[in-house]
């Protein structure tokens, strides 16, 4: 559905008025796209503090593909800014953030990024610990003044392993993250498995993306497809036609299935002989009621289909081996699971659930499989779902964000792509909310 007040705000009449009237002044966020691959201007790298890593993440940025500087003076309007803050160990470290910051935060170009990269919080040392986990202060403070549709990030990296950074990196500071802003994302120090093809990065790779028949599922799917996987699109047999119609659009092949039938694993698996590389668990119902008049039936369809489907599949399909090691998982989860919301006590209890699952299962998937699991949290997404919102609680939907407008299917989508990368092997156990960084929730 479109967002008429966001085109109403790019005309001269609006952007007069809501000025006047103090009303949101969304900005046109810039996605990726052939014509548009990547940031428009050069990438200044700055360092607050004696950084022991400024050379070895100098080269990682340059592999974004990015003009980097390391001046002002020769990034005039900057289309990203990365701060290098590992080394800031003591809350008067904090000031160096500012006086790397403060001169240059005005000159960003719109729609450009801020990435803080910083370090782990020490569990030995409590003084590094308050510094670094200051800037996650910081920066979701400065995501919500920053405007004109520019994000700032948090990553955390550990030490001497900058270059598991690449992927992240390249995500964060392309228009590819359009509708992420506000995130901390930490990673491990597991290398990475450079893709032969960066304009094919999931070549060579099956994936298979329950849900798939439309909505995020579907943009899911046609991004795994574009970036090279092969892809399966799993849906409900009652959505057979129009998952045919998406497989097809997308050359995908077409699995009608239940994902909540007992041999949903075994089916999967006879689908997939060669093995599955990646899995992205999509598929998710809503039936909303207040708990007072919330019968149980409703209550178990959500978690049955949003929750433990996810479990017993994930559990059987890695127990087989279905899963090839360098594989990935991604699961969906909401804001919803993290802020709650009214009449959603079954929809917000099985999202919380896959942040759990994946936070649990992610270090041990790891170790014993070879295999990541993170999770995309949605925030108010333009979808027919969505569209069917009564319009007053669909606009509070799309404004209460730093962005102040609703995403597209494709930022879910994309954020999932980076995910599955083999080139993402540090990013393991994450949960990134897709939401401009929405005003509800942490």
């Amino acid at each position: 559905m479109a967002d008429r007040y966001l085109h109403f705000t790019g005309t001269a009449p609006g952007r007069f008025l809501t000025r006047k009237l103090g009303l949101p002044q969304p900005a046109r966020l810039r996605r990726w796209s052939l014509e548009t691959q990547s940031l428009d201007g050069p990438l200044l790298h700055l360092t607050a503090g004696d950084s022991a890593v400024v050379r070895e993440l100098g080269a990682v940025l340059a592999a974004t593909g990015l003009t980097v500087v390391r001046s002002a003076e020769a990034a005039s309007r900057p289309a990203g800014i990365v701060v290098d803050a590992t080394a800031v160990a003591t809350a008067a470290g904090l000031g160096d953030v500012h006086a790397a910051l403060h001169p240059v935060v005005r000159s960003l170009a719109p729609g450009g990024r801020i990435v803080i990269v910083g370090a782990r919080p020490s569990a030995d040392d409590h003084h590094q610990a308050a510094a670094q986990q200051a800037l996650e202060g910081f920066v979701r403070s400065l995501g919500k003044e920053i405007g004109r549709g520019a994000t700032v990030q948090l990553l955390r990296i550990e030490p001497g392993a900058a270059a598991s950074a690449e992927s992240t990196l390249r995500f964060l500071l392309s228009p590819r993250s359009a509708y992420v802003s506000g995130q901390v994302v930490e990673l491990t120090g597991a290398a990475p498995d450079p893709a032969a093809d960066p304009a094919a990065p999931l070549a060579g790779r099956t994936a298979l993306v329950t849900g798939a028949a439309r909505g995020i599922g579907a943009s899911v799917a046609s991004v795994l497809a574009r970036d090279g996987a092969q892809v399966i699109c799993l849906d409900i047999p009652q959505s057979r036609d129009e998952l045919a119609r998406t497989a097809d659009r997308i050359g995908a092949s077409a699995l009608p299935l239940d994902i909540t039938a007992d041999d949903a694993a075994e089916r999967i698996a006879a689908a997939v002989p060669d093995g599955l590389d990646i899995l992205v668990h999509n598929a998710g119902i809503t039936r909303d009621r207040r708990l007072a008049n919330m019968p149980a039936d409703r209550w178990t369809q959500v978690v049955e289909v949003n929750l433990d489907s996810v479990l017993r599949t994930t559990d059987a399909l890695l127990d087989a081996g279905t899963i090839n090691r360098g594989g990935r998982i991604v699961a969906t989860a909401s804001i919803a699971g993290i802020a709650g919301n009214t009449g959603q006590t079954n929809y917000a209890a099985s999202k919380a659930g896959i942040i759990g699952l994946v936070r649990s299962l992610a270090p041990r998937a790891a170790a014993d499989h070879g295999v990541t699991v993170n999770a995309v949290a949605p925030g108010f997404i333009e979808t027919k779902m969505t569209a069917a919102v009564p319009l007053f609680i669909r606009e509070a939907g799309r404004r209460m964000n730093s962005l102040a407008q609703g995403g597209l299917p494709v930022d879910v989508a994309e954020t999932t792509a980076w995910f599955a990368q083999p080139a993402s092997a540090a990013v393991n156990g994450q949960i990134v909310r897709v939401c401009g960084q929405s005003l509800l929730g942490a």
